[in-house]
């Protein structure tokens, strides 16, 4: 399990040692996820491993005797700019392409893999005239004049956002969806020499315990959170109205268990959108957490940072019927539960 002491791996560990599985961690704890201190309490009674999913020779310490390898360590969320890149490069591409081959030499032939709905870029959306299109790009003059809608390249009629499925185009318009999309391509050519099976997990947006806190590498959720536990007011961008799929951490380790155990198509990698098949704005998300908390109703201020999009809601369609998953966990009571949920310390930002 590498990312093993992480926010979604370190659940992923927790399900599997309960259905009787023994997990083995590798994490370096990143400094920008875990702050400066050891691994976190909740994986004490794993087997943890600390280093780097880059050091080819520690891994081949490691994979034998392994069954498979849930790969979860990755450099997430949107960063602070384009200076990240390098560092979203080392650990998710370069970092993915060793375990890879690692895995090549010890023989382990299954992959599970952290995707994300940001290969997708912008959603799906259709035009009333041109059906399916993609969106036109959307001009800073329109995000500074409030409109934020997606636009038919065609006509320049407003779209409707659909429902993602995974067969859609893959348009990456940030630094970390570059990445996860390169782990995607090196995970197929890897398939294809070995033989092996990956299943790419393309979370979408995960929220619950454990999330790293204070940091611009967090989930939006946890942004808001950090903030109405300083006693401010959630900041939304746009019009707080843009859409997404809010999916808890349970569900998300639950899915990737299920994927372990139904193993993939050898030679193959497939695609699954996990997603609790409710969405919701963003608006929503910071109006929930600011009334269970019992803070200051969110401040809408507009604007968009250069690599958002407006709407990704997923089709959850394939995850049910492929391996059976389905979320359990419904929005309001996900939410209710992650305002005083355990998060991880502060970590550590440098500008």
């Amino acid at each position: 399990m590498t990312g093993g002491a992480g926010f979604i791996g370190s659940h992923i560990a927790d399900q599997l040692a309960r259905s009787g599985d023994e997990p083995v961690i590798l994490d370096c704890l990143l400094p920008t996820a875990h702050g400066r201190g050891g691994p976190p309490a909740y994986v004490e009674d794993y087997e943890t491993v600390i280093g780097d999913v880059a050091d080819g020779s520690l891994l081949d310490r490691v994979l034998p005797g392994v069954d498979a390898v849930c790969h979860q360590a990755a450099v997430v969320g949107h960063g602070i700019d384009p200076g990240d890149a390098p560092s979203y490069a080392l650990h998710n591409g370069y970092g993915t392409a060793v375990v890879l081959a690692a895995m090549h030499r010890s023989r382990v032939s299954t992959l599970v893999m952290a995707s994300s709905m940001v290969v997708y870029g912008e959603g799906r959306y259709a035009c009333g005239v041109h059906g399916v299109v993609p969106p036109a790009p959307r001009a800073a003059a329109d995000v500074a004049a409030g409109r934020y809608e997606p636009t038919c390249p065609l006509c320049g009629a407003a779209l409707e956002w659909r429902l993602v499925p995974e067969d859609a185009p893959l348009r990456p318009v940030s630094t970390y969806a570059a990445t996860k999309l390169a782990q995607e391509h090196l995970a197929v050519a890897w398939a294809r020499q070995t033989g092996g099976s990956v299943w790419a997990m393309r979370y979408h947006n995960v929220y619950g315990s454990r999330m790293p806190r204070d940091t611009p590498y967090a989930g939006v959720a946890s942004l808001f959170r950090s903030a109405l536990e300083r006693g401010e007011a959630p900041t939304v961008l746009e019009d707080g109205r843009q859409r997404r799929d809010f999916v808890h951490v349970r569900d998300v380790a639950r899915a990737n268990v299920l994927a372990l155990r139904e193993g993939g198509r050898a030679g193959t990698l497939t695609p699954l959108n996990i997603c609790s098949g409710e969405p919701h704005t963003v608006g929503e998300l910071a109006e929930e957490l600011s009334r269970a908390l019992g803070g200051p109703p969110p401040r809408v201020v507009g604007g968009a940072r250069a690599a958002d999009v407006r709407h990704v809601v997923a089709d959850p369609a394939n995850a049910r019927r492929l391996i059976g998953y389905t979320a359990r966990t419904g929005f309001a009571e996900g939410v209710a539960e992650f305002a005083t949920a355990e998060l991880r310390a502060p970590a550590v930002v440098s500008g």
